[in-house]
């Protein structure tokens, strides 16, 4: 039998496909005996308006990528975060220096963390194949599916293109990305504030120290409504469910739409067949935890393969047992987290809205409750 194509083959040119590209690159002997699977980076035309997409980083994440020498050139730090509940008392502050790290975080414009991933990418020797992946066949090897003709690989790992299939649930929520000036901004601060149609988030924006990138989550016919504002009926709209700690706010780029819903499945699909980042779970936005998830997946990963990466022949299934169930408290504490949030704090009853809020206040209160959630947001499990 001819011996398979690749030793690995990554199903996702994503953000975390890349990075996961980049790691085991780094500990593999040759690193095109690895290929990633998916559409090169769309160019961008010069002066293009101001993307609204932008990633929330925390800390953990921004030291994997700088070891991957892939950090973008242009971040804003997020150095504080304020939580709050609209019409109610009680928020809390989490601060950078209480946590002993130069920053909690950092905001990344996405379209700035692929290119520079995918460039890392090209620089390491990584085979490319720019086409949109399909689902492999799970075997020894892994069949794939490729268009000009089937290939094989020891191992295929998927990082995005496939929706996990298991736990779904839809939360009657889209989300509204823009970009807004503030007329007040608190240097690296950012600002999670509950309301009753869902949580809305301003992040430092790097195009600029007065931007901030909005993530309003609300009920689908409102997001269409908001999406469809002129600017001014937009800005006061933001202003009302804001309020007026960051002085005034106005637009600057179109509005955007995205439907919210949870999906999670297994991280081991089959033989030779692992999931991570989005083929593994896609979370609601609080808390900005899934690109970061994604990314421990793929550190991970590396981290339990890299004797397998030195002598590929050997067994690998064993490994990625291990590495599933390895990943398994980080990702079901994460996947807690950001499906009980937004509902929480978002339910009718008025006994538990008082009582989130007075959570609130106890959290900013008492650092023995603040440190342990906040030390998860920042780095997750790692080991």
């Amino acid at each position: 039998m001819a011996p398979p194509t690749y030793d690995t083959a990554i199903l996702g040119s994503g953000p975390v496909g890349c990075a996961l590209a980049l790691s085991l690159a780094g500990a593999a002997p040759d690193p095109a005996r690895i290929a990633l699977v998916g559409p090169e980076p769309s160019p961008r035309p010069a002066g293009q308006a101001i993307d609204p997409r932008a990633l929330a980083l925390n800390h953990g994440s921004r030291r994997f990528l700088e070891t991957l020498d892939a950090w973008p050139a242009r971040a804003a730090d997020i150095l504080t975060v304020h939580v709050s509940q609209a019409g109610h008392l009680g928020r809390t502050l989490i601060d950078q220096a209480e946590m002993g790290v130069p920053r909690l975080g950092c905001v990344v414009a996405y379209d700035d963390l692929l290119d520079t991933l995918y460039a890392a990418v090209r620089r390491a020797g990584v085979s490319l194949v720019p086409e949109r992946p399909r689902r492999p066949l799970a075997g020894s090897p892994v069949r794939l599916r490729l268009a000009d003709g089937p290939r094989s690989a020891r191992l295929a790992l998927l990082s995005d293109g496939s929706r996990p299939q298991g736990l779904r649930r839809e939360y009657g929520q889209h989300a509204v990305l823009a970009t807004v000036r503030s007329d007040a901004p608190v240097p690296g601060r950012a600002f999670e504030r509950f309301t009753r149609t869902g949580p809305l988030a301003l992040l430092p924006h790097p195009a600029g120290n007065d931007l901030y990138s909005l993530v309003w989550c609300v009920p689908p016919e409102r997001a269409h409504v908001l999406r469809d504002l002129p600017d001014a009926a937009f800005d006061a709209t933001l202003q009302t469910a804001f309020g007026h700690r960051l002085g005034r706010l106005r637009r600057v780029s179109a509005a955007h739409a995205f439907p919210l819903s949870l999906h999670a499945g297994p991280s081991l699909l089959g033989q030779g067949l692992v999931a991570v980042g989005n083929a593994a779970q896609t979370l609601h936005p609080v808390a900005g935890q899934g690109l970061n998830l994604g990314l421990r997946d793929a550190a991970q990963l590396t981290q339990t393969l890299r004797p397998w990466l030195a002598a590929p022949e050997a067994p690998v299934q064993p490994l990625l047992e291990r590495h599933a169930r390895r990943r398994r408290a980080d990702r079901a504490l994460t996947l807690g987290i950001t499906d009980t949030l937004p509902r929480l704090f978002a339910t009718a009853n008025p006994l538990v809205r008082h009582a989130c809020g007075l959570g609130l206040a106890a959290l900013d209160l008492l650092p023995a409750l603040r440190k342990p959630l906040a030390r998860h947001l920042l780095q997750g499990q790692r080991l």
